[in-house]
């Protein structure tokens, strides 16, 4: 997490993710409504790889917020979420968010498409650090490409993903370059890894939110 490996520059970069990711929005959607079924007050919230600030307006928008916490290693994403929420009750950093000193303060801690960039123990310290961050029966959100169980099943998931973007208007030229990144520049693994992995990283009633194609959200509870 020591360096932004998103596909693309924060410059467009909302308008861009929605031409590569089906459902997109529905991440975020899915994400406020589990928070506000498991929180019944203000809620004090970290965003880790926040990007332009996406899942802080749809938390601004739904939630009773005590307090958001940006937190991305491009001073250009964070330079933009500033610009989008400012007079808002925030902080913003620009860091690798395992550098941030944070212990039992958070209710939410949410990463949205970013554990897939991430070889599997940065993936472990990353969690622990959430869990250590979290206060108690706080949870934690992640949505992430995750691998199918079986080559078929990769090779048709991929081939759908390349038939959507192509639908949205990207050339086969793109799709194809972006279907290359798969296990080159992000490193997924298969459902049962991500929730084994939550499991010895110390979380409880660990659970799938939500599953389409090549993308799902996994929860924890500290």
């Amino acid at each position: 997490m020591s360096d932004n490996r998103s596909a693309f520059s924060a410059s467009g970069y909302d308008r861009k993710i929605r031409q590569v990711l089906p459902y997109y929005e529905e991440f975020y959607r899915q994400v406020v409504e589990l928070v506000k079924v498991l929180n019944q007050s203000a809620v004090r919230w970290l965003d880790i790889g926040c990007g332009t600030g996406e899942m802080g307006r749809a938390a601004f928008e739904n939630v009773e917020i005590e307090q958001f916490v940006f937190c991305d290693s491009s001073d250009e994403m964070i330079k933009i979420a500033k610009e989008r929420f400012a007079g808002r009750n925030a902080k913003f950093f620009v860091c690798d968010f395992r550098e941030l000193v944070y212990a039992g303060e958070f209710d939410v801690i949410t990463s949205i498409q970013v554990n897939h960039y991430l070889r599997m123990e940065e993936r472990r310290e990353v969690l622990l650090k959430c869990h250590e961050a979290l206060k108690e029966h706080g949870s934690y959100i992640g949505f992430e490409n995750f691998a199918p169980f079986t080559d078929l099943g990769k090779a048709v998931y991929l081939e759908k993903w390349k038939r959507y973007q192509m639908k949205q208007g990207r050339s086969p030229e793109e799709c194809e370059e972006h279907l290359k990144r798969y296990g080159r520049d992000y490193f997924p693994i298969s459902l049962s890894e991500n929730m084994e992995l939550l499991r010895n990283c110390g979380f409880q009633a660990v659970e799938i939110l939500w599953l389409s194609n090549m993308q799902a959200g996994l929860w924890g509870i500290k």
